[in-house]
């Protein structure tokens, strides 16, 4: 079975570009992915493809909710080798508060690159550490509260999505095996 995590970034996030899950497991089922599961009301979908499926699940997904619901959004996925390769560089031994450590996912795991000169700053009391999978912010009195988050954004060029450790977790719980 080929488990893959699809992250929709920015939906249900106040008011605007509402998409309720029940639509979304639907419409997942509806393009033939299969054991379709949503988490939270945030866009986090684990789902499993067809063996013989060929195509890019992020772009038929992200296509599928603006044709289908009407809602425009940047579709991420990520094989569950790859998610659990991105939560085995955390680079903390525990984590005292998994909502105050955000995971940024790029879309290409390349650009992380871009962070060299954030890396080099000093975010305290946040932390910045760079995986080769995804970027970890650990953010002690809330991302608010430090620029940390908008300088990454910023030097991957808005392409990607953060989870916090919590839902990493919770996400990575819903895989198969």
């Amino acid at each position: 079975m080929d488990e893959r995590i699809a992250l929709l970034r920015g939906i249900n996030v106040g008011k605007a570009k509402r998409v309720a899950m029940a639509d979304l497991k639907q419409l997942m089922a509806g393009l033939g992915f299969g054991d379709v599961r949503t988490l939270l009301n945030s866009g986090n979908v684990v789902f499993s493809v067809p063996p013989r499926y060929r195509g890019d699940p992020a772009k038929q997904i992200a296509q599928a909710v603006a044709s289908d619901l009407g809602v425009t959004c940047r579709v991420l996925v990520r094989t569950a080798a790859e998610w659990r390769a991105a939560m085995a560089e955390l680079p903390y031994e525990s984590v005292p508060e998994p909502s105050r450590l955000l995971v940024m996912f790029p879309c290409d795991p390349g650009s992380l690159r871009l962070l060299d000169a954030a890396r080099a700053e000093d975010w305290s009391p946040a932390e910045l550490h760079v995986g080769q999978h995804a970027a970890f912010l650990w953010c002690p009195d809330g991302l608010l509260s430090t620029p940390l988050g908008d300088a990454v954004m910023k030097a991957l060029r808005d392409e990607g999505t953060g989870r916090n450790w919590a839902t990493v977790g919770k996400l990575e719980a819903l895989l198969h095996g």
